[in-house]
């Protein structure tokens, strides 16, 4: 054989076992969204809006007010102001372990810290109860931003382990990881609420195991991707005094590099305005939609389960299926279908009727089929706009827009409350998010922007 044969041999076999080692890394990266997701179904969505709100009201005085730090709040607003306070915490948290993390190139020592401590504090909620509002306030906090520093750190491996080209298909298959995960617990979390009595349990004791459990599930599968993901030395990495030098003051140093550069891509910034206002209202409906359906509407826990269920099964199915579309109309399109649904179905919620499950499930379903989907795609979108070597500085501006800026809508929904005393004008206000950013993402040339990225541009985005 040829020297020019046995090269092109060795270069075939090259390109084979890359392949088979990044397909090996996105199958350990799967595992992330199956660990972490039962948080944010679990505990956010279904059980700690309703309980930590019972004990709030437990806590109240006679006008039905707490006060925290001697500031006058209404029971039923705490919760969402907790969850705000937590993402406004979460702005600061994660542009600095963006920025540590591409100096040193060692994400995975900083996703196992904060995947560890929010799964402490989620496993610590088991001794929520009373009128020990505070103390769930705190635990909130400490797992949110947690979680959203470490789902942060988890998107940034996305450019990195996946091609342009598969990376809608791997994104999407990421979030149908994550809505398996969240309705197989949900099922055995309805079977333990729902036969409570015969297992010798409260309902409230009940609902402290399943927020209990999700914690330990938490830290239990993170193992997984700890394992198998990996880290890159970056130019940054190999920098003088980099090796260890992931302090503070070099983190703060690197933020304000990444913000002067971030004004280098004025289109990677307009998607992410765009992101940042429809996500919004995602976020919110996701973690408000059980306090809607429990104070509200007058449905009990059980149901509020089943419908949560639903929206997991068909988010995870909602998921592939916009994948695939994306790969015929392209990302952008698809987004931009979904958040025309979003808008019809977050209308429809105001006028549910209250005590009629159906009516309920259905509304759940409109948000499963889209829910995942628009998730998935927006996140292997704004892969295709990170200039290469800057992806968890990038993905932390991401995270701020996907969660950490988030905390305006929980903002509005609280203040709503606390202004009408009516959940479902808090509910009818969140259409506006979704109506804005539809029109600023259809305003974004995506073309343009990946290639003033330096990424190449797929046929169909």
């Amino acid at each position: 054989m040829t020297g020019a044969g046995v090269e092109g041999t060795q270069a075939v076999g090259g390109a084979v076992d890359e392949a088979a080692a990044r397909r090996r890394e996105q199958r350990g990266w799967y595992w992330y969204d199956w660990a972490n997701s039962v948080y944010s179904t679990t505990v956010l969505t279904v059980f700690l809006g309703p309980y930590l709100t019972s004990v709030t009201t437990a806590a109240a005085d006679a006008h039905g007010l707490v006060h925290p730090l001697g500031i006058p709040v209404r029971a039923g607003s705490f919760y969402p102001y907790t969850v705000s306070l937590s993402l406004l915490l979460s702005v600061v948290a994660m542009p600095l372990a963006g920025a540590v993390a591409d100096r040193t190139g060692r994400k995975k020592p900083l996703l196992g810290c904060c995947a560890y401590t929010g799964a402490a504090a989620t496993a610590g909620m088991f001794f929520l109860g009373g009128d020990r509002y505070l103390l769930g306030g705190a635990l909130l906090i400490l797992a949110n931003v947690a979680f959203v520093v470490s789902t942060m750190l988890y998107n940034s491996f996305l450019p990195q382990i996946a091609t342009p080209e598969e990376r809608d298909a791997v994104s999407s298959r990421g979030w149908a990881f994550g809505y398996a995960a969240g309705a197989l617990v949900l099922l055995a979390n309805l079977a333990l609420y729902g036969a409570h009595d015969s297992f010798g349990l409260s309902a409230g004791a009940a609902v402290r195991i399943c927020l209990a459990s999700a914690g330990l599930w938490w830290g239990v599968f993170s193992v997984i991707p700890l394992r198998r993901l990996r880290d890159r030395r970056t130019a940054a990495a190999g920098a003088p005094g980099a090796a260890g030098g992931a302090s503070l003051g070099q983190g703060r140093r690197q933020l304000a590099e990444t913000l002067r550069g971030m004004r280098r891509h004025p289109l990677t910034l307009s998607f992410l305005l765009a992101y940042l206002v429809y996500n919004d209202g995602v976020q919110t409906v996701i973690t408000q939609a059980s306090v809607y359906g429990s104070e509200e509407l007058g449905l009990d826990q059980s149901t509020l389960i089943v419908a949560v269920l639903l929206v997991q099964v068909l988010a995870a199915a909602g998921a592939l299926l916009m994948g695939r579309l994306a790969r015929r109309y392209g990302a952008q399109r698809t987004i931009l279908a979904s958040l025309a649904a979003w808008t019809l179905t977050v209308a429809a919620g105001y006028a549910l009727p209250a005590r009629a499950p159906v009516w309920f499930f259905a509304l759940a379903a409109g948000i499963g089929l889209v829910l995942g989907g628009s998730q998935a795609l927006s996140r292997s979108l704004f892969s295709q706009l990170v200039p290469r070597g800057r992806e968890a500085e990038y993905f932390s501006a991401y995270e701020i827009s996907d969660r950490g800026v988030s905390w305006l809508g929980p903002l509005v929904f609280g203040v709503t409350y606390q202004l009408t005393g009516s959940y479902r004008d808090a509910i009818v206000s969140l259409v506006a998010f979704f109506l804005i950013g539809f029109v600023l993402l259809a305003r974004v040339p995506v073309g343009r922007a990946i290639a003033a990225a330096g990424n190449p541009v797929p046929d169909r985005i």
